[in-house]
């Protein structure tokens, strides 16, 4: 199993406690962040999804952005 695979898996069991920097290094893997108004925004193909920072990130943001990779990898 490649390594982005099994990081998508540990989301997977455990949305919460996710730690900012490693929410960020996997959004830069798929895709990029854009410096907005108030909060970030994650582009990641076509999605756009804005997100606090916080740490640990809201375990609804950690799902959306596993949501989203699982759609670029189809």
């Amino acid at each position: 199993m490649s390594k982005d695979k099994k990081t998508l898996e540990a989301i997977r069991r455990n949305p919460r406690n996710f730690a900012l920097r490693d929410f960020e290094a996997l959004i830069k893997r798929y895709g990029y962040i854009e410096e907005g108004a108030k909060h970030p925004k994650a582009i990641i193909g076509t999605r756009t999804m804005p997100y606090k920072r916080e740490n640990p990130v809201k375990s609804c943001y950690v799902k959306e952005l596993a949501e989203i990779i699982e759609e670029q990898d189809s």
